[in-house]
């Protein structure tokens, strides 16, 4: 039994606790194991692929077929098993993969024990454990710093302030947080259940399939058709039973035949199945998708917002030239820089740059800090003997002399894309992290530095312009640099940028405009990355934003999708919607192409199960309201529903579809299916109307010739519907016929599927009635085209 986690021994920070002392905590059950699994069990996956209200449906009238002396009818029940089968399956296989990729991706923590910093993973850590706080690492349990070196918390996250909370001993500490500046030590006081947000990363990993556009409008269908069913089920029976004096037996088994027509049964299915092999083949990509919508929605995205580092470049540095300011000596500047790079605790990307220039160790001995803050966008450090220096943005480092010829020289490295930092010197002494006031400075030199483009950047960039996706790059970088940056990897409108310090307020009309007539911003502040975010948000537009840093988590967590590179924070990961294990910036139309798929091949093989619940809804109608004979028997639907719209819409849900997503899809869906099972339903009751005309032919060749009618037509709105033809739709149609023929051709075709031989001249009518369909079939598409029209000339409320 677990005990209490209440802070047992004092643990010394330096030393950590010993591997006794772990195994003891490890005993005792005070891991920090969180209690919820990642994924649903395999008991939830089966329980929800098996008790569905689909499942419950056909199982209801499977057995009153069966009841009602005819198993032969029930064959359409085998689309429980085939379902349930197939849903279970595909979940299953999903959910090995995402367990797989989330222990690459699960945020590691950097524990001291027995002296040693060791990397563990989040479950590992014991209660006492001191863990090692550095810049960009996630806060993964809740704690009390024991050491401090101009620490910063940003703990937006939990309580939703922006601005980072300097950190001292004794200051307790909130899992979920996420360190920006500084270093430090903690030491770990809750484990498990009891952290503030123990559940934050293990939430964004569920593997889910819910709160998705598209699966909204599928189970709208669905409970349509749910509704749809109960009054025409009883209009139907009372119909066959007391105008038509038919035994009870016959007026059950016409009955489930109008009814079991009306359930898309496998619609549902499909969609899953679709969403599920886009999660595996994203996987084999090397995409971790913590939130199964966001393959839809990174596929309706028109915005997409890009952090320009580790993004479009690949995070790295390489000091390309330092120039001397007034006069100072090189070999001064030199040892400065060797000083800071080498004597920072926790180097950033350009402490590495410098770092690998400057090679030569330093003699130096600092005295007092101030770390970088994506805020301030300055650190400092003073050194025993050897002054007190300021490296930054030259606009923060500089405010009022930031003028003349300094700002022009600037500038025009900036437009060349290199990154420009301003050496300064000061009399002031630095100490404390909130001595974060900047003293008057004195120039001495500029670094610049260059990023360097990732290779793939122009080609996906230009991808998304090609499919009508805005870019816009947002970076904390001067707004020259990036957009020089932002040149080089081939983005059209580089040239309009932004410095954001000089935008309007954010939550303004003002704002909002600025961002929507630029492409490229630079010295954007967190806080501002996640007003713009929402600035374009409230223009209707679906927006997804890259990052890798922490100053990008609060705009990821608001963008509708959010997109990390792996090589980024611990932070930015677990907000994040899709992970890139490889942070390869090329595999986003890797993911484009799998949301079209989903959402294309869905809205095709839609209207075919909608067009069968559109002519069994019109026949049972029809039956009802005039009292016909029904002109089909359940037994008739299960080879309808086999190779009219079943077999091949599984394989047209998972074909490739990369085409741009069209908005209104309920609409486009409905638009296609009812004109074609309209055409269905009238060409279906008339010529088993007509065939019952002779007095020779009974109800159940007459349904011969029905089931001929109906699937004849079926497969021609079939041939409609999987336009334009590739190899793999013609062999598909061609097989689909062949199967359907033989069923009319073959004795114990006929004999399984109640298909008995009837007059020539019924056969002749009958593909007369099919040949007389096509036109009305290509007149329901003209129609359905012009309402897609009409409604693309509406916003897409369904989309957003």
């Amino acid at each position: 039994m677990t005990e209490p986690a209440t802070v047992l021994t004092t643990t010394d920070p330096r030393t950590g606790l010993t591997a006794t002392e772990v195994a003891d905590r490890v005993a005792r059950g005070l891991t920090n194991a969180v209690p919820t699994a990642p994924t649903r069990t395999v008991g939830q996956i089966i329980r929800g692929n098996v008790l569905t209200p689909i499942n419950l449906v056909v199982g209801i009238l499977a057995a009153l077929v069966i009841v009602a002396g005819s198993p032969k009818d029930a064959l359409f029940g085998g689309v429980i098993v085939a379902n349930s089968v197939i849903g279970v399956y595909q979940e299953l296989r999903a959910k090995k993969v995402l367990d797989q990729l989330s222990v690459v991706s699960a945020p590691r923590a950097h524990a001291v024990r027995d002296r040693e910093v060791r990397e563990l993973l989040v479950h590992e850590l014991v209660l006492d454990d001191i863990v090692e706080l550095r810049a960009g690492a996630q806060v993964v349990a809740d704690g009390s710093i024991v050491t401090h070196d101009n620490l910063e918390i940003d703990e937006s996250l939990l309580t939703g302030e922006a601005d980072p909370v300097v950190k001292v001993d004794g200051d307790p500490v909130m899992s979920g947080s996420a360190v920006v500046a500084g270093t430090g030590r903690m030491v770990v006081t809750k484990v498990g259940a009891e952290n503030y947000a123990a559940q934050l990363a293990e939430e964004a990993r569920r593997f889910t399939l819910i709160n998705s556009p598209l699966r909204n409008d599928v189970n709208r269908i669905v409970t349509w058709v749910g509704w749809i069913i109960i009054p025409v089920g009883v209009l139907l029976a009372t119909s066959q039973y007391l105008r038509r004096d038919e035994t009870w037996q016959q007026s059950i088994i016409s009955t489930v035949a109008g009814l079991i027509g009306m359930v898309p049964e496998g619609l549902v299915l499909l969609t899953s199945v679709a969403f599920a092999v886009g999660v595996v083949h994203l996987a084999k990509r090397r995409c971790l998708v913590q939130e199964l919508p966001a393959i839809e929605v990174l596929a309706r995205v028109d915005v997409l917002c890009a952090d320009k580092t580790g993004t479009i470049t690949e995070g790295a540095l390489e000091v390309a030239e330092v120039e001397l300011l007034n006069g100072v000596d090189a070999h001064t500047v030199n040892s400065v820089l060797t000083a800071l790079a080498h004597l920072d605790p926790d180097p950033n990307a350009t402490s590495l740059a410098l770092k690998s220039h400057y090679t030569e160790p330093t003699t130096w001995t600092v005295t007092g800090r101030v770390p970088f803050s994506s805020a301030r966008k300055w650190s400092a450090m003073s050194f025993a003997n050897n002054g007190n220096w300021v490296f930054g943005a030259p606009e923060n480092v500089l405010t009022s002399a930031y003028t003349g010829a300094l700002l022009e020289q600037v500038e025009s490295h900036a437009a060349n894309g290199q990154r420009v930092l301003l050496l300064a010197s000061t009399a002031a002494v630095f100490a404390e992290a909130n001595d974060a006031e900047l003293p008057t400075v004195q120039p001495i030199a500029l670094v610049l530095l260059e990023d360097i483009v990732r290779a793939d950047a122009p080609e996906t960039l230009q991808f998304f312009a090609d499919q009508g996706v805005i870019v816009k790059v947002i970076s904390g970088d001067n707004n020259v640099t990036v957009g020089a940056v932002a040149r080089r990897a081939g983005l059209q409108g580089w040239a309009d940028n932004v410095n954001a310090t000089t935008m309007p307020p954010i939550d303004t009309e003002e704002f909002t405009d600025a961002v929507m007539a630029s492409t490229v911003f630079g010295r954007v502040t967190p806080h501002q990355k996640r007003a713009m975010v929402q600035a374009l948000q409230s223009r209707g537009h679906i927006v997804a934003m890259t990052g890798d840093g922490v100053n990008d988590v609060l705009a990821l967590k608001d963008a509708d999708c959010g997109v990390a590179m792996a090589s980024g924070s611990e932070a930015t990961r677990a907000v994040a919607q899709l992970v890139l294990l490889d942070s390869n910036f090329s595999a986003l139309p890797k993911v484009v192409a799998e949301g079209r798929r989903v959402i294309n091949n869905i809205e095709r093989v839609a209207s075919l199960f909608l067009a069968k619940t559109t002519y069994s809804v019109i026949l049972s109608i029809l039956t009802g309201v005039f009292a016909l004979a029904y002109p089909l028997r359940p037994i008739h639907l299960s080879i309808l529903s086999w190779f009219t719209i079943g077999i091949p819409a599984f394989f047209l849900a998972l074909e490739p579809n990369d085409h741009l997503v069209k908005p209104h899809f309920l609409q486009r869906v409905l638009g296609r299916a009812i004109p074609a099972g309209t055409v269905i339903a009238g060409a279906t009751m008339g010529a088993f109307a007509i065939a019952r005309l002779d007095t020779s032919i009974d109800e159940d060749h007459a349904r011969t010739v029905a089931v001929l009618v109906a699937g004849g037509v079926a497969l021609m709105n079939l041939f409609r519907v999987a336009q334009p033809l590739n190899h793999l739709r013609r062999v598909l149609i061609v097989t689909m016929i062949a199967l359907f023929g033989l069923a009319f051709v073959l004795p114990i075709g006929r004999r399984i599927f109640e298909l008995p031989l009837t007059h020539a001249w019924a056969y002749a009518m009958g593909a007369a009635f099919i040949a007389a369909a096509w036109p009305l079939l290509v007149l329901g598409s003209w129609v359905s085209e012009q309402f897609h029209r009409k409604a693309a000339e509406k916003p897409d409320t369904a989309a957003t």
